[in-house]
Order: structure tokens, then sequence, then C-alpha cells
């Protein structure tokens, strides 16, 4: 049987297998946070921008989308901030900077900081999808931070105190429901 000395991807009928790029979305709320909101809708037009294109170099996207709704699941995804766009387990963010989020704030009745992106020296609370592309461009060439750094997970105090209050709101909530004001 002789070797095939096609140039293509696709030689003599046997497809390539793809390689991977995993994006994880994970954010605290998407039906009231605005900021959550905004980043999903970037990150939904950044893959479409560069899927054929992916696709076309050999690249499969998959996308995760994941409702850090309990303190469990924050800490099981090492979850730093809301909300965090991971490629191939790299968050996007070089730095991480957050401000006051009254959407998430309101969802659990105390105050809390959510994530601000920082771009080309302008901070945004939602990533511009210029932003996210060039994340997964970098990932997919060989620039990005490499493999992603397992340092000791804490689950940092502003998302401790999320947990906490809407813990506490979601149990008032049902006392009422229930008849039994506190």
């Amino acid at each position: 049987m002789s070797e095939c000395c096609c140039s293509s991807g696709n030689c003599c009928g046997t497809p390539q297998p793809k390689k991977p790029i995993v994006i994880d979305f994970l954010y605290l709320d998407t039906t009231v946070c605005g900021r959550c909101q905004n980043t999903e809708a970037s990150l939904d037009e950044a893959v479409a921008s560069v899927a054929v294109v992916l696709d076309v170099a050999g690249y499969e996207v998959t996308v995760h989308k994941v409702n850090i709704a309990t303190r469990e699941l924050a800490i099981r995804h090492r979850f730093v901030s809301s909300p965090t766009i991971r490629v191939n387990g790299n968050d996007i963010a070089v730095e991480l900077k957050e401000s006051l989020c009254e959407d998430c704030g309101d969802l659990c009745g105390d105050s809390v900081d959510c994530r601000v992106w920082v771009y080309n020296g302008v901070q945004y609370t939602s990533p511009p999808k210029e932003l996210i592309v060039n994340a997964i461009l970098r990932e997919v060439y060989g620039t990005s931070h490499g493999e992603p750094k397992q340092e000791p997970y804490q689950l940092p105090e502003n998302l401790e105190t999320y947990f906490t209050a809407k813990a506490r709101k979601d149990a008032a909530e049902q006392q009422q429901k229930a008849g039994n004001p506190q």
C-alpha cells in the first residue's frame, strides 16, 4: 500500500481529527445580571466570528456555559470572579479587576463586586468581542499564557459574601411564601 501524498487535511479521504478548543463561560446569573448577559452575548458573537476559520484550520470549538449557583460549584470550578471566560482552562482576563455590581447585589441582597474587563487600557463591564476573539486566537496560535496554573484555591471573600447572602435571602423568601414572615 502506498503512502498518500495529498497536501489537504483530508488525505485520501481520511479526515484528520480536529484539535479541541474548550471555552468555559462561568457566571452567577444570566436572568438579571447585565454583566453576565452582555458577556454571554459577546462570547456568542466572538465564537460565531471565528468558528469557520477555526474549523478550516482543524479546530473544534466547544463552549460550556456553567451557572455557578452554589458555593460547591464555585469551588469545583475554582471560580474567582463573575463572569469568567476560560479558553482551554486559561482565564482570558490578564488581570482581575472588579467593581460594584448592582444586579448581583439585588439578587443576593448584599453588596457584591463583579469582574471588570480591561482591553487596550479601557475598562468594560463586559468584554468586547475583540478581546474574546484575540484570546481564542492566542490559545490556537500558541501565544497564550500556557498551561492553566494550579495554585491553591480558596473561595474569594466576595463570592462567600454572595452565596451566604443569597442563601439568607432565598430562605426569607421561602418563609414568606409559606406564610411564615420572619
